[in-house]
């Protein structure tokens, strides 16, 4: 066994699917390793330990997630048994004891409740022993990759049981973090760099209400963006009831909180979002885009729609497609229904032909394609700030405004300045999704 010391005990990699908040946990739990003695490495071919950060929210992704797992399964390093091969994430939560017997060639499963416990696991597969007494559950220092954005978790887990979505079973129930947690890993990532943090979860809209003393988004936005007035603060995933009154206002008064706002529906039609145990029409999301646009008239709104949910009528198909080329919104994302075993969705009749749902959700990207990309079109000749990110391998620089979230909407090619710097740019053409703007000097 190797006794800890002065020398690094090992090289570990992550791989890492899914979406931002499953980055969020793989950075959190790199953060440990190093803390720990350990080196965090691109290479996974090179490293003693890769840990593969797994996706198990629909079949696909499930997957893909199985794909890298028989990738890394597959070096030699892992089949001799000089590298050890760890499976994290949300197949062991959701899959638990199954999974033995499937993927022998894993050394240890590690589902989301047990990351925290990752420099013991490390240990243990490398045989290191640590002083008697020391804590092996490392405290996040500020130590992390340099960035200029970066995503901060602000709770966990979910309450809501919609029928068709197994995180509730992989995360568990919904817990907000606390506060001077959340500050404590804005002034980390901060102090790596970041000049944007996206606050993320499976549920933002609700943080604060499961505390003895509730508080809510809105506080959380408004202590963030006052104690740190030269960072922008953008949050996504805001269920519909989480847009509060006071949500709106304290974005509306605080110029580095982005006027974007990321509202999934899933659908519009009341009987199927009653299916879905969601609630809502078409009627209540448009009252309710128009409150946002009376206060932020140039604010960014963003949707995820389901197409091809079971029972779903070509009516009610018709009328979700409607509604795309009604509502104001900027970006659209469209998913088919994906039946997930263990959720209520899966039983209900009348389930919808795989072809079918897929047709359904082209359609309805088209629509949605066509509508925002000409709605960001008519943005042209408007002011916007943006955040130079970097160039291109042609040296092009680009960023993204207030109005562009990272990873999922598109970016915005500018003429001056360096990656960090926010400018004010003037928006010249757009193409689709992407925006060309001119710096104001």
């Amino acid at each position: 066994m190797t006794s800890m010391g002065e020398a690094r005990l090992g090289a570990v990699s992550f791989i890492t699917m899914g979406c931002a908040k499953n980055e969020v946990d793989s950075e959190h739990m790199a953060v440990r390793l190093e803390n720990a003695g350990y080196d965090v490495v691109d290479d996974f071919e090179a490293a003693d330990v890769v840990v593969v950060n797994t996706c198990s929210f629909i079949q696909a992704a499930t997957e893909e997630s199985i794909d890298a797992i028989l990738e890394v399964a597959g070096l030699d390093s892992v089949r001799d048994g000089a590298a050890r091969l760890v499976v994290a994430g949300c197949m062991p939560a959701r899959y638990g004891d199954e999974l033995d017997a499937e993927f022998p060639e894993v050394s240890e499963f590690v589902p989301c409740a047990r990351e925290e416990s990752i420099v013991a696991v490390v240990d243990g597969l490398l045989g290191v022993e640590r002083i008697a007494g020391e804590d092996t559950c490392i405290k996040l220092g500020l130590g992390g990759p340099e960035r200029i954005s970066a995503y901060v978790k602000i709770s966990d887990g979910c309450d809501r049981f919609c029928s068709y979505c197994s995180i509730p079973y992989i995360r568990g129930r919904y817990h907000s973090f606390a506060l001077d947690d959340i500050r404590a890993e804005v002034a980390r990532v901060i102090g790596c760099g970041a000049r944007e943090i996206v606050l993320i979860a499976q549920d933002t809209g609700r943080w604060g209400s499961d505390f003895d003393e509730p508080s809510s988004l809105a506080e959380l936005m408004g202590d963030l963006a006052e104690s740190w007035p030269d960072t922008w603060f953008r949050v996504m995933y805001i269920q519909p009831e989480g847009i509060t009154d006071e949500l709106i206002e304290t974005v509306a008064t605080h110029e580095n909180i982005c006027p974007y706002f990321d509202i999934p529906l899933q659908h519009v039609n009341p009987r199927i979002l009653k299916d879905m145990n969601r609630r809502g029409s078409s009627e209540d999301f448009l009252h309710l885009i128009e409150k946002i646009r009376r206060a932020l008239p140039d604010a960014a709104l963003r949707t995820t729609l389901i197409a091809g949910f079971p029972g779903e009528t070509d009516e009610e198909f018709d009328e979700l497609c409607e509604f795309v080329q009604e509502a104001p919104f900027d970006y659209v994302g469209v998913f088919p229904y994906s039946r997930e075993e263990g959720t209520r969705a899966y039983d209900l009749p009348n389930q919808i032909d795989e072809d079918e749902k897929m047709s359904r959700a082209q359609t309805l990207r088209d629509l949605a394609d066509a509508t925002c990309s000409a709605r960001i079109a008519e943005r042209i000749g408007s002011h916007v700030r943006v955040l130079v990110c970097g160039t291109e391998e042609d040296g092009q620089l680009f960023g993204r405004s207030t109005l562009q979230a990272p990873d999922v909407d598109g970016v915005t090619y500018v003429d001056a300045g360096e990656p960090g710097d926010i400018v004010e740019v003037v928006i010249e053409d757009t193409l689709l999704y992407e925006v060309e703007g001119t710096v104001v000097r």
